[in-house]
């Protein structure tokens, strides 16, 4: 959830109509209860709400507008909230963090704003459209606290008003915003039935066709995510498929701007350039998950591409939050696919991307050393693949992380297990990841990696029976949701097993799959593994040129590999892999030469 958690709850539709018609009179009668506001002020914050959010946002004209507050020295309760808007919109939309945080400190801004955001909801009930908006801003200020009980609670609140005052579709957005924060408090209990009702509510809502299809897109959005968290890949192939058709028919879609007659429906959920790059990304997911990597290239470079279009036109955080998390499984794909120097420069790349907001490394430095650590495994050196697993369990978050935490506890089990001298550490982190009992995640797709590392292990202390029922028991699973790169890993470590115990007709009839769908992914550490079992088991089985034929790959297959193990270690970059602790290095020093051992190539 970490593309959906980054992003704010909701945003106010384009209403510069709002500004000259509707907006004074929906702000004079919330002031009505309370002293006047002057005429400048709702001037000024009217032409300063229409700039931040015309297209593209004129963010320079709306900061002047606020600016322009001070002038007229203001009564304390305006300024504190001037204050608190110009941090907000200079933190979201500028790299001037520093005059950000100025105003922000000026606002007090959680500790002042949630009274003044409480106080401003009780008033305004009779104003449909501040209300609600009121609401919103208060629960994305609880999210930002991680008070994510408190922040369903108002959206809940939200949603029952939005019912009350004949609004569907925004009762729609309150309970799916409510929907994405259950999610990430894997309270999938409370989900489902919530999800269903979304459903209910989204195909029978009549109203602007942007707006329809932008609810059924952040409807389908949170079920493929859904699905995705459990590591559901087959399953989730109809709701993914849906997705991509209603982002198909939302861009050809005009925006014609008609102001809706209620009040309450004055607010979209993303502008539909951005629901586009989301659709890439949770593809991209999905086919990382599925094995095709060659498809999440092509989705990757796809949704980089409309993200480096929109940046020069919108600084909007969310798109950096979507560049980072398509790199990061760019990178992972890159690792599979034997491109480790690639792999690496684009961490680096994230590195500079986080360096520039402190928020977006908070929500991904535990992401970033996982990166770090796979790519440690990848050059076979595994004391700096442990030091960077045990510095992204440090950082992480437990609470909405938890299927990250459990990724990162499987790969820190195979780095123990290589190493063989890590007895205690390695046991006591399988007991915490037992796919027979009490599994700390709902996802099928670790459970069955789970599985895997199990089989691994007997398979290193040579207890190949064991070890035949925990992999039989990986394919399975990973067979029932098309987890291809666990299939072709179980199968070639199962052929490997029989190789060993002598059974060869067996033996060729896991690696021949296995070699056969690791070149459809492509992996590979898996075709290496497959091509050098073949040889051997060609030569045993009297095929001498099958076993030539074999021995060539094998010999291919290696030179890749060790070239770009030496280009990937030599790169300045490579330093990475010692930073544990802190925000990331900004500059690197040059490498003389690979520092890890090309052994496991060879």
């Amino acid at each position: 959830m970490d593309v959906l958690k980054n992003k704010d709850i909701a945003c106010s539709r384009k209403h510069a109509r709002v500004t000259r018609c509707s907006m004074v009179v929906v702000i004079g009668k919330m002031a009505s209860n309370v002293e006047a506001p002057e005429s400048w002020y709702l001037a000024l914050l009217g032409f300063a709400e229409h700039f931040r959010t015309s297209s593209p946002p004129k963010i320079r004209l709306c900061v002047h507008c606020l600016q322009a507050v001070f002038q007229f020295k203001p009564p304390q309760r305006v300024e504190a909230r001037t204050h608190l808007q110009l941090g907000s919109v200079l933190y979201h939309h500028t790299k001037n963090s520093e005059l950000a945080r100025s105003h922000l400190e000026k606002a007090n801004l959680v500790d002042s704003a949630k009274p003044l955001l409480r106080k401003a909801i009780q008033i305004s009930q009779q104003t449909p459209y501040w209300h609600c908006r009121l609401l919103f801003q208060l629960a994305q200020l609880h999210t930002l606290e991680k008070d994510l009980v408190s922040a369903c609670d108002l959206l809940g609140v939200g949603a029952e008003y939005a019912r009350v005052v004949g609004s569907e579709y925004t009762r729609a957005l309150f309970l799916l915003s409510k929907g994405m924060l259950l999610l990430m408090e894997r309270k999938l209990g409370e989900v489902h039935p919530l999800l269903t009702l979304c459903g209910t509510i989204v195909e029978n809502w009549q109203g602007n066709p942007i707006q329809k299809e932008s609810l059924r897109v952040f409807f389908l959005v949170l079920q493929v995510t859904h699905y995705l968290d459990a590591g559901q890949v087959k399953s989730v192939k109809p709701c993914l498929k849906q997705l991509q058709q209603c982002i198909q028919t939302i861009s050809t879609l005009h925006d014609d701007e008609i102001l809706p007659s209620n009040p309450a429906d004055l607010f979209h959920w993303l502008p539909k350039e951005h629901m586009c790059v989301l659709v890439y990304l949770v593809t991209v997911m999905h086919s990382m998950q599925a094995g095709y990597l060659e498809k999440a290239q092509k989705y990757t470079d796809k949704a980089l591409m409309q993200l480096e279009k929109l940046k020069m036109l919108d600084s909007s955080p969310i798109l950096s939050t979507f560049q980072v998390i398509l790199l990061e499984h760019i990178i992972m794909c890159r690792l599979v696919t034997g491109h480790k120097a690639t792999a690496l420069q684009e961490i680096s790349q994230v590195c500079q991307l986080c360096q520039q907001s402190p928020r977006l490394f908070t929500n991904h430095a535990a992401q970033l050393h996982t990166l770090l650590g796979l790519y440690c495994i990848s050059v076979n050196c595994m004391d700096n693949a442990e030091a960077q697993f045990t510095a992204a369990l440090r950082v992480s978050d437990l609470t909405t992380h938890q299927e990250l935490w459990a990724f990162i506890v499987t790969n820190l089990a195979s780095v123990y297990i290589r190493e063989g001298n890590r007895h205690q550490e390695l046991y006591s982190l399988l007991e915490r990841i037992n796919p027979d009992h009490n599994f700390p995640v709902s996802s099928h797709c670790l459970r069955a990696a789970a599985f895997y590392i199990r089989g691994l292990l007997s398979f290193f202390q040579g207890r190949y029976n064991e070890a035949k029922r925990f992999l039989r028991e990986t394919l399975k699973m990973s067979n029932a949701e098309d987890l291809n790169r666990l299939t072709a890993c179980s199968l070639v470590l199962l052929g490997h097993i029989f190789y060993v115990l002598g059974n060869h007709r067996e033996s060729n009839n896991m690696v021949v799959p296995a070699m056969q769908l690791a070149s459809k992914i492509p992996d590979m550490s898996v075709q290496l593994w497959s091509s050098a079992l073949l040889k051997d088991l060609n030569k045993a089985l009297g095929n001498t040129i099958d076993a030539h034929e074999a021995a060539q790959m094998h010999q291919n297959f290696s030179q890749q590999l060790l070239q770009d193990h030496i280009a990937a270690c030599s790169l300045p970059e490579h330093n990475l892999i010692s930073w544990t602790d802190g925000p990331p290095p900004g500059q690197f020093q040059a490498q003389n030469g690979p520092t890890s051992s090309l052994a496991s190539l060879l």
